[in-house]
């Protein structure tokens, strides 16, 4: 295969790789009945006048499927993390006992339930829209390469070697997918 054409795939897999990674990180943030603490990732904290992720200024842990608890190393921080919670609107409330903040997670009912897996259907969707827009400015790419004198066969051979690529892709997101409903439907 032409260097050229190498190029162009690589560059089409990292982009598609990192659409597949920002999707696993999406997944990761949604509630699906137990806990996570991955759903605390995008909940900034004032400290001490510097906004600081939540992650940064207390010990996050998950002491039963139930509960997220949250151990700040500064007491005085207790109360902006509660606010930074109420805040974040993840829809959790929560309690503190002067040294640890909890989460209780309450399970999901049906309706909600299948509400977060049209969410997870429609960001899986929206990933594979991204994937093939990726595959098309990849096989455009190729075929400008043409106008270079690149012999056809290494066009179709770029081309082919694309779709392989983008199926590939495609077929992680719909995994990803399928695996994230799987946890959110169990009971």
């Amino acid at each position: 295969m032409n260097e050229d054409v190498e190029l162009i795939l690589e560059d089409a897999r990292e982009k598609m790789d990192k659409a597949v990674r920002h999707l696993e990180n999406d997944l990761l943030k949604l509630r699906a009945g137990k806990a996570n603490t991955h759903i605390l990732d995008g909940i900034h904290v004032d400290y001490y006048g510097v906004i600081t992720p939540l992650v940064q200024v207390s010990n996050i842990n998950t002491p039963d499927g139930r509960t997220i608890a949250i151990q700040p190393w500064d007491k005085k921080m207790i109360e902006p993390i509660e606010k930074a919670i109420l805040a974040s609107n993840i829809g959790l409330t929560p309690a503190n006992n002067g040294e640890l903040i909890r989460l209780n997670i309450p399970p999901l009912t049906e309706e909600r339930r299948r509400d977060l897996s049209k969410q997870v259907k429609h960001e899986g969707e929206a990933t594979k829209v991204v994937i093939r827009n990726f595959r098309r400015e990849a096989n455009l790419e190729v075929r400008k390469l043409e106008k270079d004198g690149i012999p056809e066969d290494f066009i179709l051979e770029g081309e082919h070697e694309v779709q392989k690529l983008t199926d590939n892709m495609i077929r992680k997101v719909d995994d990803h997918v399928a695996k994230k409903e799987l946890e959110i439907m169990t009971v």
